[in-house]
């Protein structure tokens, strides 16, 4: 693929402008093989993330069903992102992509299985709660500079946001202004419960430094009260308070300490960064160059953003 063809592919909009960066893309120097327990359904699913060729992107492998990590495959779905292809389905994605985007892995195959041959959905394991296990597998096997079939590598490509953007619902928005280099800003609001309140979190320059000190082992949360209310809906059935901190409205914090005083708002942030990866294109990036200005936001306000960075709403 020339230049001029690999310009002419991306998807793109009046909203983005695609740019060199400079940098190659890369991929995995080994395979990952990760096992554990899920979060929503409770079963254990394994995990092979393999190196793979420039241009590919990330894309899930299930069943050998291929799914790209993409917006054109996202569902909406309760407390997790999915995607879905063909009635398969793979759940809860956000943390491992949000990993994978950060530390720079553009290209690779990631095998997932579960323990029903029957069942057409599959979730990735949960761990912690956070994104440290996929981080830490990362740097273990360490990175390559991607090459296509003849050998050839390819310049990593960004996404910059040329006008100011946003989406909504009701009081929550995301919205994301120009910038050269990626800057968040997320705040939360759950002025209710004491112990989270009112949160504001702001990088200064996020890159993979910054995100593997001071995001990827912040962990999700809950609300104590809505426990039960939950898993009568079919969720967190493999929640416990080793794969997510629980808060009370009266009691505080079931399981202290916190990693970081702001845990709950850094977490946000590292959902984002999973849920705007699904823009990257033919092994670019994913998350847009702009500072983006996220407020009471989760996955579903996450998607509308990619969608709008489309075009698409």
């Amino acid at each position: 693929m020339t230049m001029a063809a690999a310009f002419n592919a991306f998807k793109s909009s009046n909203l983005v402008s695609w740019k060199q960066t400079g940098r190659l893309q890369q991929t995995l120097a080994g395979c990952i093989e990760r096992a554990g327990k899920t979060l929503h359904s409770g079963e254990v699913s394994t995990i092979k993330i393999w190196p793979d060729l420039a241009g590919q992107g990330r894309y899930f492998d299930f069943r050998s069903n291929s799914i790209l990590a993409s917006i054109d495959f996202a569902e909406e779905s309760p407390l997790c992102t999915t995607l879905c292809k063909n009635g398969f389905r793979i759940r809860t994605i956000e943390h491992l992509l949000s990993a994978l985007e950060a530390t720079g892995v553009d290209n690779c195959r990631i095998e997932i299985q579960n323990s029903d041959p029957e069942d057409g959905n599959v979730e990735v394991p949960i761990f912690d709660g956070s994104a440290n296990e996929w981080v830490k597998a990362i740097k273990e096997v360490g990175l390559k500079v991607a090459t296509d079939h003849f050998g050839n590598s390819r310049e990593k490509m960004a996404p910059y946001v040329i006008e100011p953007v946003h989406v909504w619902r009701n009081d929550s928005f995301i919205a994301a202004f120009p910038s050269e280099k990626v800057h968040i800003t997320y705040g939360i609001n759950f002025s209710e419960v004491h112990g989270i309140g009112c949160q504001w979190f702001s990088s200064t320059s996020l890159d993979e430094y910054f995100y593997s000190e001071q995001i990827a082992s912040s962990r999700t949360f809950c609300i104590y009260e809505e426990v039960e209310q939950m898993r009568n809906a079919g969720l967190i059935k493999g929640g416990s308070l080793e794969n997510a901190i629980v808060c009370s409205f009266d009691k505080g914090w079931l399981n202290p300490p916190l990693r970081f005083p702001d845990e709950p708002c850094r977490h946000k942030v590292l959902d984002l960064i999973g849920d705007l990866s699904l823009f990257a294109q033919f092994g670019s990036q994913g998350l847009p160059m702009a500072h983006i200005v996220a407020y009471k936001g989760g996955h579903a306000l996450h998607a509308d953003f990619v969608r709008r960075l489309y075009g698409k709403i």
